[in-house]
Order: C-alpha cells, then sequence, then structure tokens
C-alpha cells in the first residue's frame, strides 16, 4: 500500500489583501472564526470587487 503524500497547502499571493479588506469591512473574524464560506455572496462579492479595484489601481504605478 502506498503512503499518502502530505498535500502542500497553496498559500494564495493576494491573501493578505483579502483580509485587509475584510477587516476594513468588519468581517474578518467572522471569516477567520466560521470560515470564508460562512460570508454572504453579497459580502465576498464586496471583498473581491475592492481586491480588484485596489490591484487596478496599484499596477498603474
Amino acid at each position: 500500500m502506498k503512503e499518502k503524500k502530505p498535500r502542500l497547502k497553496r498559500i494564495d499571493p493576494l491573501e493578505p489583501l483579502k483580509m485587509e479588506i475584510a477587516a476594513e469591512l468588519g468581517l474578518l473574524e467572522q471569516a477567520q472564526s466560521k470560515g470564508w464560506d460562512s460570508l454572504s455572496a453579497k459580502e465576498a462579492g464586496r471583498i473581491g470587487g475592492l481586491m480588484a479595484q485596489r490591484r487596478r489601481h496599484d499596477n498603474r504605478g
């Protein structure tokens, strides 16, 4: 029987930005305690929209 290799969790380079925005919106505690899946579609969309907006703004340089 083959031994299973431990799966490495990929680290998302955008995770710090996502956490920063979630904190600004008052959603970080919920996301950390209950998981990102506990956020509503509206809340998750708001985070994603702000992430995209900031990334576009940062890339203009």
